[in-house]
């Protein structure tokens, strides 16, 4: 296997979010990891899984729609190459999915991944900072054996892979994190708004205040930003009798 090294280095630029403006996002990385590894590694198909957290839903990408398919299913049943080598964070190696391992181990995994063509698999792990975070499947024919330096390379993109991987999705976490700390600001805003109306008319505390907002939207069943905004938008006022 033979690789110019003028490519290979695009192609680490590429894991790394480069050759497009702004960040990538994890999506695109899974695709590019399972395009260029089916690429340079000259196999069947490739699948990725990558799930950082406990639980964060498992991202599944695929060089193929049906072998995505087939690994998210993996993902369902807890079994196959994939979920085993993410449980172990160990390589699992060049296995024959007409062999007695396969048929036992993957009894649902292993005649649809044949039933695609595939008689070979095997399976690096995406490691981070403290154990696996994910799965490189590769899935080969007969003509191509899964070992030596194709293993090598296909682990060094998995490793590669990985530090941008996890670098994008604590920034999206963190993206989400702003937002929702955005939303909650926001929303008390709105409730101190309506308390400050409520004591300018009315002449109550702020705690008398936020306990009619409060009551007025239990016994309403109705969320208590709703109410003070309609408060503070002149629409609704709690402490004047409702026929």
């Amino acid at each position: 296997m033979t690789t110019a090294p003028h490519h290979l280095a695009s192609v680490f630029v590429e894991l790394a979010g480069g050759g497009a403006p702004g960040p990538p996002g994890v999506p695109t990385l899974l695709a590019r990891l399972t395009e260029r590894s089916r690429e340079l590694l000259a196999v069947r198909a490739t699948a990725v899984t990558f799930s950082p957290g406990a639980r964060d839903a498992p991202h599944v990408a695929a060089s193929a729609a049906d072998v995505r398919r087939l690994e998210q299913d993996a993902v369902a049943w807890r079994e196959g190459p994939g979920p085993a080598c993410r449980h172990s964070g160990r390589l699992l190696g060049d296995t024959p999915l007409t062999g007695t391992m396969a048929r036992q181990r993957w009894p649902r995994y292993a005649p649809r991944a044949l039933q695609l063509g595939c008689t070979h698999v095997a399976a690096l792990p995406i490691r981070g900072h403290t154990g696996p975070v994910g799965s490189l499947v590769l899935l080969a024919s007969r003509e191509t054996p899964l070992t030596g330096d194709l293993l090598s390379l296909g682990q060094s993109l998995a490793d590669f892979a990985a530090v941008t991987l996890l670098r994008e999705h604590e920034v999206e976490a963190g993206r989400v994190l702003a937002a929702q700390l955005e939303h909650a600001l926001a929303n008390r805003v709105v409730i101190e708004q309506a308390k400050g109306a409520l004591t300018a008319r009315h002449a109550l505390s702020p705690d008398t205040a936020f306990t009619m907002l409060r009551g007025y939207a239990r016994s309403h069943q109705r969320l208590l930003t709703d109410v003070a905004r309609e408060v503070v938008e002149g629409r609704l006022d709690p402490g004047r009798p409702h026929k």
